[in-house]
């Protein structure tokens, strides 16, 4: 793959992963982050700093997002010093989880400008950014997402959903719904468990070796709640935003989340008693304070 310049704002912790797979891969890249200590670490790997998105924008054709929520992503693509006003760019690929909403209306804005947007919300947390095997679910025109495959093979595997921005959020958000469900079940049933007396550390032998493995039992539970760190990488304060936005999609579209709207409201009791900045595996702490007892082994 030839060497080319790209862009990139919002370098955080999955965005500055993703950043040095680029530099690592050959690419020069362009960071704009509001936060100095992000920017200035990419720096020592080779990365070239710019002082807002506008300017990222002027100095690449393809610019990556990898922001925290609807809000963020709309004034780094569409206000002042945005992505928008950038001289070079004529693709934004949003990596960001905003919902189907949000995504429509930032790529209508961006088009004014005859700059297309590209609907990419990415899974798997921090070590498929580091490792290079996130999902990247991508809606966009399929000339566009033709063009690009090769550069998102860099970060994982791609998959083309529609052509129109906001499908691929849609997939995003229903993902990230079960993602949560299966940690608050989990939780609940291994703590019935170890109240029961049973072993957490068989009990979860089981189950992944039975009919009710998932992501939860397979992985966040061995690496983050039974060595009680609760550090799996995913803050509570984001899984509560992309439940949120997976409720309303779903009620504007007429379908009733029944269980989803329970797992939105223990994502908002962690969310109170642990903070945003905790541990979306903290659900489990809920569980386990209601019961007095901890899954730990």
């Amino acid at each position: 793959m030839a060497q080319q310049t790209f862009g990139f704002v919002g370098v955080g912790r999955m965005g500055g992963l993703m950043s040095a797979r680029l530099l690592n891969s050959g690419h020069k890249v362009v960071v704009f982050d509001v936060a100095e200590e992000a920017v200035a670490a990419l720096e020592k790997l080779g990365a070239q700093r710019a002082a807002t998105a506008a300017q990222v924008a002027s100095r690449a054709e393809t610019v990556f997002l990898s922001l925290p929520n609807p809000e963020i992503v709309q004034r780094a693509a569409l206000q002042a010093g945005g992505v928008i006003e950038g001289t070079k760019v004529r693709r934004v690929v949003d990596f960001s989880t905003i919902g189907p909403r949000t995504a429509s209306l930032v790529a209508r804005g961006l088009a004014e400008r005859k700059i297309v947007y590209v609907d990419a919300p990415v899974s798997g947390g921090l070590k498929g950014a580091r490792e290079g095997t996130l999902a990247v679910m991508v809606s966009c025109p399929k000339d566009v997402f033709t063009e690009l495959e090769s550069i998102l093979r860099t970060f994982g595997k791609p998959f083309h959903l529609g052509e129109s921005a906001g499908q691929a959020q849609t997939m995003k958000l229903a993902n990230n719904l079960l993602a949560a469900a299966a940690i608050a079940l989990t939780s609940e049933a291994m703590v019935m468990g170890v109240k029961a007396g049973l072993n957490p550390r068989v009990m979860l032998d089981v189950i992944n070796a039975g009919s009710g493995r998932n992501s939860a039992s397979q992985d966040k539970f061995p690496k983050s709640v039974l060595p009680g760190t609760f550090d799996f990488g995913f803050a509570t304060g984001l899984s509560y935003k992309d439940v949120r936005l997976c409720i309303d999609e779903a009620e504007s579209l007429g379908v009733p989340m029944v269980c989803g709207a329970a797992v939105r409201q223990m994502l908002a009791v962690t969310n109170a008693m642990y903070g945003p900045d905790s541990d979306f595996t903290s659900m489990c702490k809920v569980i386990e304070s209601w019961a007095g007892v901890e899954v730990r082994g």
